[in-house]
């Protein structure tokens, strides 16, 4: 699951229209894409920052579109 490095999911809708600040931790390749959806997590103990969320977000020309 992609690692989404933002304090609050509240943080990670603010910044809609930017690229996103991510962490990959899939052993089998890449997860993030440039375009399509991505469903991933804040975890605290990785980044070191905010608290755990879950968040699906919807990439066009890799900049966020959406976050639900």
């Amino acid at each position: 699951m992609i690692v989404f490095n933002y304090v609050s999911k509240k943080d990670l809708k603010e910044n809609v229209g930017e690229p996103l600040r991510y962490i990959e931790t899939s052993m089998f390749g890449a997860e993030y894409v440039p375009n399509g959806q991505l469903t991933g997590a804040n975890r605290p103990h990785t980044t070191g920052r905010g608290r755990e969320f879950f968040a699906q977000v919807t990439m066009l020309d890799g900049l966020i579109k959406s976050v639900k």
